[in-house]
């Protein structure tokens, strides 16, 4: 016979894929704007930010009166933990997102610095990181987190990269340094979002496991 928290935690478990739908639509249409340099999209950004915490916020609601309600034990308890945690990633993403757009609004006042390049390629490593990250969620696939939590390294570096090129432009033409400064700032929006994707993953890897990884990423690699 079905309990009623086995529907419960279904729903919670749709409510989240839709919330990270939110959050990946918002990373993509943040990036698109600044390729494209399109203010009305990076303005778009900015007003889904508000459906984004709408639902962060019921979310919360459902976790806590499922905690009240049924007083879960052993799994249960886990999935709603990390629900409530994962949640909370997904919202620190859509205000990435919403960074990003505000960062392109500035830039887009002025002519293109430079062709780009990097931040792109950052950019799509990042999405996928978000996008494996909850369907290792959705399939409870520990070597699908794993993976994401391996590639955390190289988006670090891709970002320094950025950084020291963006710096060298600075250094050469200081009519150059508002527009870099912004584009060093996206990148380091996009690595943010990055580290929420391993947090994610990092918790879906406790939710199946029961095993802590967090600032062990060799181990979760590993194991």
């Amino acid at each position: 016979m079905e309990r009623h928290v086995d529907q419960e935690l279904e729903e919670l478990k749709q409510d989240l894929v839709r919330m990270a739908g939110l959050a990946e639509a918002a990373i993509g249409k943040a990036i698109h704007a600044l390729l494209l340099r399109d203010v009305a999209m990076a303005e778009d950004v900015l007003r889904a930010d508000e459906a984004i915490n709408r639902f962060e916020l019921a979310i919360d609601e459902r976790c806590l009166r499922m905690l009240a309600l049924y007083q879960p034990e052993a799994s249960d308890l886990r999935f709603i933990a990390m629900s409530l945690k994962i949640n909370n990633n997904l919202e620190r993403i859509g205000d990435q997102a919403v960074n990003i757009a505000q960062r392109t609004i500035e830039l887009l006042k002025e002519p293109s610095l430079k062709p780009l390049i990097d931040i792109p390629h950052l950019a799509q490593l990042v999405q996928a990181m978000l996008k494996h990250s909850v369907d290792a969620f959705v399939q409870r696939d520990t070597v699908l987190a794993r993976s994401v939590c391996q590639r955390d390294d190289e988006v670090d570096a891709l970002d320094d990269q950025i950084f020291r090129e963006l710096l060298t432009y600075m250094m050469q033409d200081h009519r150059a340094i508002t527009r870099a400064v912004q584009l060093i700032l996206v990148s380091r929006h996009l690595e943010r979002v990055a580290d929420h994707a391993t947090n994610i993953a990092e918790d879906v890897i406790y939710l199946v496991e029961g095993r802590q990884v967090k600032h062990h990423a060799q181990d979760s690699v590993s194991a």
